[in-house]
């Protein structure tokens, strides 16, 4: 049985992945902190774009160092193993860090085939977009807050072909934040506009 990868995202109602740290945190609850650590459980490497590991880099060790009430989950990141795609040569103080070899496909397919626990991603939407149009994302976590951002990137961008995704699972948290868990749909659904009439008459 292959490793599965899973991807999760903050995500605003009107698409936008960017920054949430200025509109995620009047949502987050309990259940929210329950369903990112669920999201993590059983993973044993963490993939990450350059700009989302400069930022976890700059924040978590500290955090673990500081003892407070996320310590251990803090501790929990720092002893997985990280892969960080980036042109450049990125800082990897943050200990377990190392420079993919490779382009996202390539090392995520090879990740795949190894024994071990499971791959996970939060944020870096480059690379997500990437095992998704490579067809290597087993799920792909949405937590969609109600509030429409109106800027910044959002986590689909223009491209062919189209991505079929069937939906696993979901809940509503009592803020209104949905928690969707989204897979690869290898039979997604045909028909077209005649179809439609024909159910509507029935």
């Amino acid at each position: 049985m292959s490793r599965k990868i899973t991807a999760s995202l903050f995500i605003s109602l009107d698409g936008v992945v960017e920054a949430p740290d200025q509109w995620h945190f009047p949502y987050f609850n309990d259940e929210m902190g329950a369903a990112v650590g669920a999201s993590m459980s059983g993973t044993e490497v963490l993939l990450f774009g350059r700009r989302t590991y400069e930022s976890f880099a700059g924040a978590w060790p500290g955090r673990e160092a500081a003892g407070g009430e996320d310590a251990g989950f803090a501790k929990q990141l720092g002893d997985m193993r990280k892969i960080v795609f980036s042109r450049g040569r990125p800082d990897l103080s943050w200990r377990n860090s190392e420079q993919a070899r490779g382009d996202v496909a390539e090392v995520a397919a090879a990740l795949k085939s190894e024994p071990g626990g499971d791959i996970s991603l939060s944020g870096s939407v480059s690379v997500v977009r990437q095992l998704l149009a490579a067809g290597l994302l087993d799920e792909l976590h949405l937590l969609v807050h109600p509030v429409a951002v109106r800027k910044g990137m959002r986590l689909f961008d223009e491209g062919e072909p189209s991505i079929p995704l069937k939906l696993l699972s979901s809940r509503t948290f009592t803020t209104g934040v949905l928690n969707l868990v989204y897979g690869p749909d290898t039979a997604p659904p045909t028909g077209g506009y005649e179809e439609a009439v024909t159910q509507l008459g029935e």
